[in-house]
């Protein structure tokens, strides 16, 4: 296999980098080291195989045309075809999707998925759009990016800013632009009634929380009966929340956009998911203190989960962090500086690239299951969703102990070697 091993961010480069790319590849770079990679495959890994970027004009309400700027970075097609979100957000830009397809690569190696990796994304607040402005935006994007989707090509899903719907426009504009006839493998998220599986909106939820009860296992604390803080309340943290409610853990403080809440006895999850659904936001939830997002994550607590987004714990709040476990629910919410401080501290990280894995593994399913046009129940998928992610969980932890490294190092360098032995079996084309 014959590369050039260079600086990620020379030769003309640098507009991939961002503070997500550069911890994805420090991690890499670490993880390379512990498991003396080949040096041609880890140059190979450094960089993504094709970068997109799409200018979408869109038709408003007032029918004046706007134009947003969306992105499709394909990361790594070795194990499977690509796979990832779709995150509509106002910060969206090429080196944050970058990143994050590069750590969608990591996540479905280590977990032990026939994919690869992607993501995607255009800078856009979605809350400012009207339903049919969403829509515009969705399958113009949809259309510029047919080329290089499809159920063998790439498969996209929903991620911050979208969901099951958007994924529905998605797939339709797909699907009449191939001629008219349903390809529901195209992209994974989407409703039920159009192929979509039973256990997908919860998934990355229940993932976080099937992770923390084994680290919770493993450091010797009971799940049940244990303080929880989590940070974000959209999809992943309010599933988070249920999940470990009903397993008997105290909830004490949650955050969204609107800042934190917190109830040292525990807030009572039922009736916030119920308060949320009228009201939005969790503040002003009765029988809770108001906080800062900042005081949110300094909390004593048994485990915290942050479900937001990435670069939450770093180096100028990592010594203040009073967990004793962290359970990443969000993408990148741990710099690299701060899990080593962690780490040194002896704070265990259950890191992002496996405990928020249940959205992808769950897509796999999806998936597999519009191949077949055969679909289960949820309790087969929540069953074989645990079994994908504590299995993951376990041969990371194996590592860790084995090697004396931190839980993501570990992670990253069970990923590469699996990524390292696909490559040399596959060779470089052409020769």
């Amino acid at each position: 296999m014959e590369t050039h091993d260079n600086d990620m961010f020379t030769h003309g480069e640098s507009h991939l980098d961002g503070p997500l790319y550069r911890n994805a590849l420090q991690n890499l770079e670490e993880a390379g080291k512990v498991i003396n990679c080949d040096p041609n495959v880890l140059a190979r890994l450094k960089r993504p195989r094709r970068t997109i970027a799409i200018s979408i004009p869109v038709r408003m309400d007032d029918y004046s045309v706007k134009v947003f700027q969306g992105f499709r970075v394909q990361y790594s097609p070795t194990l499977g075809p690509y796979k990832g979100g779709i995150r509509y957000h106002e910060k969206v830009d090429l080196p944050e999707v970058a990143g994050l397809a590069a750590l969608m690569t990591f996540k479905n190696s280590v977990l032990g998925l026939p994919l690869g990796g992607a993501k995607g994304g255009v800078s856009v607040d979605p809350t400012k759009l009207s339903r049919t402005e969403k829509q515009n935006l969705t399958r113009r994007f949809a259309s510029e990016l047919g080329p290089f989707v499809g159920p063998t090509k790439d498969i996209p899903a929903p991620d911050v800013g979208t969901d099951s719907q958007t994924m529905a426009w998605f797939m339709d504009t797909y699907s009449q632009e191939q001629g008219g006839f349903a390809q529901p493998g195209v992209v994974t998220g989407k409703p039920i009634e159009i192929g979509g599986t039973l256990g997908r909106t919860h998934a990355t939820g229940l993932g976080v929380v099937f992770t923390a009860e084994k680290a919770f296992e493993k450091k010797g604390i009971r799940f049940s009966g244990s303080r929880i803080v989590i940070q974000g309340f959209g999809n992943v943290g309010s599933h988070a929340a249920k999940f470990s409610h009903e397993r008997g853990a105290k909830v004490i403080a949650v955050s969204d956009v609107s800042g934190a809440i917190f109830n040292g006895d525990g807030l009572d999850i039922p009736e916030l998911l119920e308060y949320v659904k009228t009201n939005k936001v969790v503040k002003g939830f009765p029988g809770s203190q108001a906080l800062t997002n900042a005081e949110l994550l300094e909390l004593d607590c048994d485990g915290l989960f942050p479900c937001a987004l990435e670069n939450q714990i770093d180096a100028h709040n990592a010594e203040n962090i009073k967990a004793k476990i962290v359970v990443e629910g969000a993408n990148g919410p741990t710099s690299n500086i701060a899990t080593k401080i962690l780490h040194k501290r002896g704070i265990f990280i259950a890191p992002d690239i496996i405990a928020n894995g249940g959205g992808v593994i769950v897509s796999y399913f999806e998936w597999v299951q519009d191949i077949m046009s055969f679909f289960w129940d949820e309790e087969e998928v929540n069953l074989k969703l645990a079994t994908i992610i504590t299995k993951a969980f376990d041969n990371s932890y194996r590592f860790h102990t084995e090697k004396n490294i931190d839980m993501r190092t570990a992670g990253m360098a069970m990923a590469v070697q699996r990524l390292e032995k696909a490559m040399l079996l596959r060779g470089l084309y052409p020769r």
